[in-house]
């Protein structure tokens, strides 16, 4: 199998170039390209979670054709299963997988918070049990590294603790000094070829932790960007772009930003009007699963009754495979029926939808249309957060 990506030529930036390309003048808003082993990435960008080495009920060659450049892969469940033996032997997870545009694994720090009640944390890392079987295992910056490492992704996250929302300062700043710490292991381990690595500021709703975690990264060798964590842990919608804007503040204007498991396309707006590059969350496919659709006016569901004889696609004027195909009332009938078609065809919908959605964001940046875009979104998907 060929790289679906073109080859990279001389002429190309070598991974871990930021390019911004415009800006809006009337926000912190930017259009960029980040530069990959496996191809560039445009932002703003959505990148869809593939935690076991795949997206949800969606085939890599369906995501090529809806031209997503990147996903993301989980560490800590990759690592579980099949694990780096298997892995190692098959060449990494681009080949076992047969994705050949870019990936991004996360450091197994999510599941430090996930899974509170299956782990015991230490100075130098964390003994999980395993979900599966029960099994003991250990994770830490070194075994984090050396994971990414052995899957080749492209981007490589650090280790870090996430503490959970609500939180005392004294806790959040006992997490914010461990994942400096570790940051600074992972930043000693060696990396994958041409593989990227970006650090991670936590400090939970503290704006002196998150200064401090930022400051402290930034003066650490080796990371082509940043992470804005710990804001989608459990808090309510009003202290996500507070969290925001108090890490953007810190962070450097050339290096991409990357809001982790924030997905909702007002969110998205903005937060990119406030700075952000990347984002990542499990809503497309996961609400699919429940019969929900995202569309350019807003939510829908389609196990609603009233679409029991919709003639209408999932939404008029899509360009998706779903819906050139398919009524709404086929879709209801799969869903009620529980025939996985149902899923897969509100999968393949709502992730064409965020790829477009965040196409014309870029777009609008590019065009200078920036602040329409933003009150499009607002109209269709609520006011933003204040």
């Amino acid at each position: 199998m060929t790289d679906s990506q073109p080859p990279r030529t001389p002429s190309a930036p070598p991974p871990g170039t930021f390019e911004i390309l415009a800006a809006d003048p009337s926000s912190s808003a930017r259009a960029g390209r980040l530069w990959t082993a496996h191809g560039p990435i445009d932002t703003p960008v959505f990148m869809p979670v593939g935690t076991q080495g795949t997206v949800k009920a969606l085939a890599p060659w369906e995501l090529e054709e809806m031209d997503c450049r990147v996903i993301l892969g989980n560490t800590y469940h990759l690592n579980l299963r099949p694990g780096m033996e298997v892995m190692e032997e098959m060449g990494g997870l681009h080949a076992f997988s047969d994705w050949h545009r870019a990936i991004l694994t996360d450091s197994g720090g999510y599941q430090v918070f996930s899974l509170t009640d299956l782990r015991e944390m230490t100075p130098d890392g964390v003994w999980f049990r395993s979900h599966l079987d029960g099994s003991r295992l250990f994770m830490g910056p070194r075994e984090s590294m050396r994971i990414q490492r052995i899957l080749a992704s492209d981007i490589a996250m650090a280790f870090d603790e996430c503490p959970p929302c609500p939180c005392t300062e004294e806790y959040a700043a006992q997490a914010v000094q461990r994942t400096i710490d570790w940051a600074a292991a992972c930043s000693r381990e060696p990396r994958a070829p041409g593989q990227l690595r970006f650090a991670i500021v936590q400090g939970g709703v503290y704006p002196a932790l998150r200064a401090r975690c930022a400051e402290a990264l930034l003066a650490l060798p080796g990371y082509e960007g940043y992470a804005i964590g710990g804001v989608s842990v459990g808090e309510p919608d009003a202290l996500i772009l507070p969290g925001v804007e108090m890490t953007v503040a810190h962070l450097p204007p050339d290096r991409p930003r990357y809001l982790m498991g924030v997905g909702q396309f007002h969110q998205m707006a903005e937060s990119v009007a406030r700075g952000v590059d990347m984002f990542d969350c499990v809503m497309p496919t996961r609400l699919a699963r429940h019969g929900m659709a995202f569309t350019r006016a807003g939510r829908i569901n389609l196990k609603n009754a009233a679409n029991r004889t919709a003639s209408a696609p999932v939404e008029e004027g899509c360009t998706c495979p779903a819906c050139r195909r398919f009524s709404r009332a086929y879709v209801r009938h799969l869903l009620m029926a529980r025939e996985i078609l149902g899923i897969r065809i509100l999968a393949l919908h709502n992730i064409h939808r965020y790829l477009e959605t965040m196409r014309e964001m870029r777009q609008s940046i590019l065009d200078g249309t920036f602040p329409a875009f933003r009150a499009r979104i607002a109209a269709a998907y609520g006011p933003p957060a204040s």
